[in-house]
């Protein structure tokens, strides 16, 4: 028999291949322990179907400019956070202690950005980030500069 999807606030585990969500939406324990490392980055934005806000901590890598850009990597291409941003591309971003609007680009899959991504983050996160360049990759920029 078929595993059910998660609803609601089910948070119950669902066997390999089920289609859970990427990263930490789904164990807030684990999102809170990664959220307060500097390492990682917060985001929220928008469900693509609810309209409700979504927060996830994910793996980043500074951006190639000085603009406090970064960029991030879903390991799918059914990752949960990563239609949210692609359905609405603005977002709110923890960083560092810091929150601030910003607004998400989907770098193509021929831009050399995206290259670029995700070996930063495989240097950055080690072997287990090998499987970002499956998923979406974005740059995301602060709205308003970064002092």
């Amino acid at each position: 028999m078929a595993a059910e999807p998660l609803t609601g606030d089910d948070r119950s585990p669902r066997p390999a291949g089920s289609g859970l969500a990427r990263g930490t939406d789904r164990h807030p324990d684990l999102d809170e322990t990664f959220a307060a490392d500097e390492r990682f980055v917060r985001l929220r934005a928008r469900g693509r179907r609810s309209g409700e806000w979504r927060t996830v901590t994910v793996g980043f890598a500074d951006g190639e400019r000085d603009d406090g850009s970064i960029v991030v990597a879903a390991g799918a291409p059914e990752t949960a956070w990563a239609s949210n941003l692609i359905a609405d591309p603005s977002l709110e971003v923890t960083l560092r202690g810091r929150t601030f609007a910003a607004r998400a680009e989907l770098l193509d899959d021929r831009d050399p950005r995206r290259g670029h991504a995700v070996r930063d983050l495989i240097l950055r996160y080690g072997t287990p980030s090998e499987g970002l360049g499956s998923g979406p990759v974005f740059v995301i920029r602060p709205l308003d500069p970064i002092s």
